[in-house]
């Protein structure tokens, strides 16, 4: 039997061949012919690939106006020396890969990114680190890319002056997958994004929000984690809104919740959990949307809903733990609440078949005063707020009639 060595710089072109459109191939460090990511880009042909070895490079802003394959080996560093942006791409199918991009410069006026794109379609943006950055990717007009395996971090201390780990404008069929972010204004950002994916991110310790977007139609949130940021996920203005399976932990504040949602329709809410939150769910004037098994567990308030706010539906949740399951600001509702899960339920079961023979109001007249009077908050625990519950559960007269759950479950619901 014959045996083959193969060489590690053949598998590396083997991989090259493989996954992306190979012309000529350059060598970038201090010690090869090529020393200078700039002149090499300037020297190469749309499609050929630059291999830039390990080592610091101070060139400035990178710019890449025509298809190029940037691949790091040994992790290089581009340190843009707290002046300007770092890499700035105007043209389709760029890959950027392998890289420490880092030290970017910091502007009341500019929007310096370690990662600029603008007009591009099929780019690659995966495997690197940006490190104190301003902004981190900014994507502009630019569609059919893939954003997978980044760290961004930066080193925000006050909201004017700090910018967002992925900030996306104006684009479409984006993949934004297995990324890090923390310590940003937001984590990701998007503003007019639709038929986008975001997926298995984690972010984490950001100032304002984990993810916030506004006017972004027809995209998919599955399996993220956002932790300990001011507030959770701000999702403002957008329709045809796919959330699944993520996990909204401990954002705490005193404006703060795991998940708002406001003028929002059309959307699905489905299997995410939401722990430790000062509000769990947040809704204003949304329509039309269907919450199904999501978990909601020791937040303040689970659900608030203030006005506008019609044919919602909330079926197989758990409410666990929470100091108020639902606050609601209306006399007036169509909302849905159906076989849910309720910690506080005292109901009984005499068929046993799983279902409450007690229908239950999750709004309680403390949670309504707390609404009209925040500070009364530090009554929460005392005997005389669970006498007004027990009267105003007794006989409604400040809480919604028919907001009810005619079908609570004994036992927590599990997947």
């Amino acid at each position: 039997m014959r045996h083959f060595i193969i060489s590690a710089s053949v598998l590396l072109c083997l991989f090259l061949h493989i996954n992306y459109a190979l012309g000529t191939v350059y060598e970038v460090c201090s010690s090869c012919e090529k020393t200078s990511i700039t002149e090499t880009i300037s020297l190469a042909s749309p499609g050929d690939t630059l291999l830039i070895k390990g080592g610091v490079y101070q060139e400035g802003e990178i710019v890449i106006k025509k298809p190029l394959v940037l691949l790091g080996i040994d992790k290089p560093v581009i340190d843009g020396g707290s002046v300007a942006g770092a890499i700035s791409i105007f043209a389709d199918s760029v890959v950027i890969k392998g890289f420490i991009i880092q030290n970017i410069g910091l502007s009341y006026t500019e929007d310096y990114a370690a990662i600029y794109i603008s007009k591009s379609k099929h780019f690659i943006i995966e495997d690197n680190e940006l490190k104190n950055v301003f902004f981190g990717m900014l994507v502009e007009k630019s569609h059919f890319g893939r954003i997978h395996n980044n760290i961004v971090s930066g080193e925000v201390k006050e909201e004017h002056n700090s910018g967002n780990g992925i900030h996306l404008w104006h684009s479409d069929h984006v993949r934004i997958t297995e990324n890090h972010l923390s310590h940003l204004r937001d984590g990701i950002y998007f503003e007019f994004v639709s038929e986008s994916h975001i997926a298995n991110n984690i972010s984490k310790e950001n100032l304002r929000y984990g993810l916030h977007f506004m006017f972004s139609n027809n995209n998919d949130y599955y399996d993220n984690e956002f932790i300990n940021n001011g507030a959770g996920v701000a999702v403002m203005f957008s329709k045809f809104i796919n959330m699944k399976r993520n996990r909204f932990y401990k954002n705490w504040g005193t404006a703060s919740f795991g998940l708002l949602l406001k003028e929002i329709y059309d959307a699905e809410i489905e299997d995410n959990i939401f722990e430790e939150n000062t509000i769990g769910i947040n809704i204003e004037g949304s329509t039309r949307i269907n919450y199904r098994s999501n978990s909601l567990i020791k937040n303040g308030w689970a659900v608030k809903i203030a006005g506008g706010c019609y044919a919602n539906v909330f079926t197989d949740n758990n409410f666990i733990g929470n100091s108020f399951d639902v606050s609601y600001n209306s006399k007036m509702n169509d909302n849905k609440f159906d076989n849910n899960y309720w910690s506080s339920y005292t109901g009984y079961d005499l068929d046993k078949d799983g279902i409450g023979d007690v229908p239950y109001r999750p709004v309680k007249l403390f949670s309504y005063i707390v609404n009209q009077t925040p500070e009364t908050i530090v009554l929460l625990r005392s005997l005389f707020i669970d006498i007004l519950n027990f009267s105003e559960k007794v006989s409604p007269i400040f809480t919604p009639d028919h907001l009810v759950d005619a079908t609570p479950k004994m036992k927590m619901i599990n997947d």
